[in-house]
């Protein structure tokens, strides 16, 4: 399997993690989750590098609500921790592509110091 399941205890530590992190969050009775689930997993079978999580909003319904999450399937993008993005909704499997390449794009140093700046 090319993509990881999180919960409540899972998945602070692996969106803190160094890298880029994919959540999609879903529930088995969406039916635009159900289509979009072979898009993520054979996207994720081609990026080993990154690390493709799912959260079972059913089943981590409190860890769901406190991410915020209104409607799914919901994308999350982190990199090194920090939250990059974030949109509900199916994507397309070249719009998934195109979301990874700007992720890897992005100026680590720029986005901290952004937020270092705007924090004072």
């Amino acid at each position: 399997m090319n993509t990881i399941n999180l919960t409540a205890e899972t998945f602070q530590p692996t969106i803190d993690a160094d890298g880029i992190v994919l959540v999609d969050w879903w529930a088995s009775w969406c039916g635009p989750c159900r289509a979009f689930a072979p898009t993520f997993e054979a996207v994720a079978s081609k990026h080993h590098d990154i690390v493709f999580a799912k959260v079972d909003t059913e089943a981590n319904r409190d860890l769901a609500g406190l991410a915020g999450i209104m409607s799914i399937p919901t994308l999350m993008a982190f990199r090194d921790g920090m939250l990059l993005f974030s949109e509900a909704g199916a994507l397309p499997a070249s719009a998934l592509e195109d979301l990874i390449a700007q992720i890897r794009a992005f100026d680590m140093s720029d986005v901290r110091t952004s937020l270092a700046t705007t924090a004072l």
